[in-house]
């Protein structure tokens, strides 16, 4: 079982950075690939990105390559979404979700969620 708790949200301006963290709890972090998701009011989850439980493997949404990065320390049991050139329409609840192994991009493959960040960006 897994425990995941996001922080790192806050308000930026348009073209800013942030940094969102997701801690994990529990011994058996290393075994679960963690996924980013984010959702605006009323609509669905959506997917940001994905890292591997080795952290070997990345996938992004299309409107976020090249902008945001996943990587993860698994020795910390944290994974982190470093996420560059913000646009005011990257304003969301972000989520973070663990599976075991294999990653995936689908909401509905994850077991565990964290209660979210918020990302405010300001034009």
């Amino acid at each position: 079982q897994a425990e995941l708790a996001e922080s790192g949200g806050g308000l930026v301006q348009a073209g800013g950075s942030l940094r969102l963290s997701c801690a994990a709890s529990g011994r058996t972090f290393s075994k679960y690939a963690i996924g980013w998701f984010r959702q605006a009011p009323g609509k669905e989850r959506e997917f940001v990105a994905t890292v591997s439980s080795g952290g070997g493997i990345t996938r992004y949404a299309d409107f976020v390559k090249g902008r945001f990065t996943i990587s993860r320390d698994n020795v910390k049991n944290t994974v982190f979404l470093q996420k560059n050139s913000l646009k005011p329409e990257a304003t969301d609840l972000y989520y973070c979700a663990a599976k075991l192994s294999p990653m995936s991009s689908s909401s509905d493959d994850y077991e565990y969620w964290g209660q979210g960040t918020q990302v405010t960006v300001s034009s």
